[in-house]
């Protein structure tokens, strides 16, 4: 039986992935409260934290101020606020991740009135509704206690799921991190304001605050929280006639499964496929300027990646003059259990800097002649009975009446990535009046980040509730 959902709310919030399951948590009436007795670490922080009430309302920029100059490793690539609760939280990092500065104290009288509304089928966003027809065996990028949300955490699922402790420093599936998605509303005690597989259209001002056309909802704020991984970029219109294959890399074709992406995405695909089948992977090479993500990748703690970096980079440099190679030592490196389970110089083509130039569709469309031209000008043709397009991801706000999206600055139809709220996100996480961002619409993905932002927008959602009752 479909929910009814009401007609007025306080605060809406659009998308239920973990960003906004955090914020959920925090606006029932969950507060972060400064630890004494398990201090920060930094003693120049601690002194700016130890007369603090809450975490709700704090300054950041003074907060943050000695952190470029600090002994303890701050992240200078993520926002300010998102550094400042992530250490607050971890205040060791990944080395000792049980150990916080925050303790969570309830105090139902400052909840506000909220509802998250979101497509995916259950809580989780994302991790459930995956664009990428990837495996979800594959080990996540963060350790599996950076994913843990408040009141219940990773380590806790994970005991009830497979009814032992979870590993040291280990990564943990994406089945597993949707699993312990779709359990977090209902084991905090938050599914009553939670919302799933419902689209939202036409939200639009409607006198000090916002109506939803399609479902007759009126709210005072709305909070963005639908993501930037949504959609999968669409591939060039040369390209158009190849998404009539088959693009689930787990389907053994004859022919090549051509690959078109050189991140995390395209690796994904390539580690999801079959151990026999052909891939022909298609991708950018510029390690001095725009180097793949993969190279960041260690071999002990991604394996995976790492391996599929080393084909891309041994791809690379077969195509180098050898004039052009410079002898370097390379220590003997033990091959992982990944670089094993498959033949690659058998199965695995790689082309850097490769442009398609040509396809013809032969079969009834079962399979595509190909035609390549290397970056030395050499033509190439293969033929292709699979395709997988994952050159980027996207989000967007179509959602948005265009008056709206007029006033962040926005089309319709505009893909939403990392960079499109990442300036005003330096300064304001408000990205017109009384409308905001959180999670990785503030340009930093990792869940471990997403404190910062839901804990910064619950302050101003709670101090607003507050001062509209009195």
């Amino acid at each position: 039986m479909a929910r009814t959902l009401p007609r007025q709310v306080d605060v809406l919030v659009i998308g239920n992935g973990p960003s906004a399951l955090l914020l959920s948590y925090i606006l029932h009436g969950h507060i972060p409260v400064y630890d004494l007795s398990n201090p920060h670490p930094d003693p120049i922080l601690h002194e700016k934290l130890k007369d603090s009430r809450d975490l709700l309302d704090l300054d950041v920029d003074e907060l943050t101020q000695h952190f470029p100059a600090s002994r303890f490793s701050y992240s200078t690539q993520a926002l300010p606020v998102n550094v400042l609760y992530d250490t607050l939280i971890r205040p060791y990092g990944e080395t000792e991740d049980n150990k916080t500065c925050v303790k969570w104290a309830w105090d139902p009288a400052r909840a506000v009135s909220h509802l998250v509304v979101g497509d995916a089928a259950q809580p989780g966003g994302q991790w459930v509704d995956n664009p990428v027809q990837a495996s979800c065996s594959i080990g996540t990028l963060s350790y599996a206690r950076m994913l843990s949300l408040p009141g219940y955490i990773f380590d806790a699922f994970y005991r009830e799921a497979f009814g032992h402790d979870l590993p040291f420093a280990s990564r943990t599936t994406r089945r597993d991190v949707a699993d312990y998605l779709a359990r977090y509303a209902d084991r905090v005690g938050i599914a009553d304001s939670i919302v799933n597989g419902v689209h939202l259209s036409g939200i639009r001002r409607d006198g000090n605050g916002f109506y939803v056309s399609s479902h007759d909802i009126r709210c005072k704020q709305v909070v963005l929280a639908s993501g930037i991984f949504s959609a999968l970029n669409a591939p060039p219109p040369l390209l158009q006639p190849l998404t009539v294959l088959p693009s689930s890399p787990q389907v053994l074709t004859d022919g090549y499964l051509l690959v078109v992406g050189s991140g995390f995405t395209a690796a994904d695909i390539i580690i999801s496929t079959h151990a026999r089948q052909k891939i022909l992977h298609v991708f950018k090479w510029d390690p001095n300027n725009r180097p793949s993500p993969l190279r960041g990748c260690h071999p002990d703690a991604y394996p995976e990646y790492a391996g599929v970096y080393k084909r891309m980079k041994v791809a690379a440099l077969s195509l180098r003059p050898l004039l052009d190679a410079k002898p370097r030592h390379r220590p003997h490196r033990r091959m992982s259990t990944f670089d094993k389970s498959r033949e690659w110089d058998a199965h695995y083509e790689g082309f850097p800097n490769t442009e398609i130039i040509g396809l013809e569709m032969k079969d009834s469309s079962s399979n595509a002649a190909v035609k390549l031209r290397s970056n030395d000008g050499e033509i190439l043709e293969r033929s292709v009975t699979g395709f997988a397009y994952v050159a980027g991801r996207h989000g967007n706000l179509d959602f948005l009446d265009q008056d709206l999206l007029d006033q962040i600055h926005l089309q319709h139809g505009q893909p939403i990535s990392a960079r499109t709220f990442r300036d005003t996100a330096q300064e304001s996480l408000e990205v017109a009046n009384q409308v905001f961002v959180i999670g990785s619409l503030t340009g930093d993905s990792l869940i471990r980040f997403s404190y910062g932002s839901c804990c910064s927008i619950a302050g101003k959602l709670l101090k607003d509730s507050s001062s509209s009752q009195t």
